[in-house]
């Protein structure tokens, strides 16, 4: 069974995936920041072991939000979580007038791109890791 989970604040959870993905795994070493206090963060469980998540927050501009730190555990790829996280994200936004999501792709450019995302400017580095800025307009 798939549960999703969303809060204001870094959860235990979603702390727990993201050192596994980003720094254990992906060998990341600034994965926290003053953002996650305040960014939404969203949870998915399968069969209440928590698979996957993400984190989104308002930007600078209005009506725009940021997607980030979207990371499946290993053992719960290939389900198309990612997918769903981002759905649930969309979702969400789309019933408080929000207009555009915007991320930065690390190296998943296609799988944003299938879901509707489109590329922007060149790719930069962060961590020494390529990175690309993506945006997608919401609809109700």
């Amino acid at each position: 069974m798939i549960q999703m989970h969303m809060q204001q604040g870094l959860s235990r959870d979603a702390r727990i995936i993201r050192q596994e993905v980003f720094v254990e795994e992906q060998g990341f070493h600034h994965e926290f920041d003053e953002i996650d206090p305040k960014a939404w963060h969203l949870v998915l469980y399968e069969n209440e072991q928590a698979a996957g998540c993400c984190r989104f927050f308002s930007s600078d501009q209005p009506g725009v939000y940021i997607l980030g730190r979207l990371a499946v555990r290993k053992s719960f790829r290939g389900r198309q979580y990612g997918e769903q996280l981002v759905r649930e994200v969309e979702a969400w936004l789309c019933g408080r007038q929000v207009k555009r999501l915007a991320l930065s792709a690390q190296g998943v450019r296609p799988f944003y791109e299938k879901l509707g995302f489109t590329a922007s400017g060149d790719e930069y580095l962060d961590e020494y890791c390529p990175h690309i800025h993506m945006e997608k307009e919401l609809r109700e």
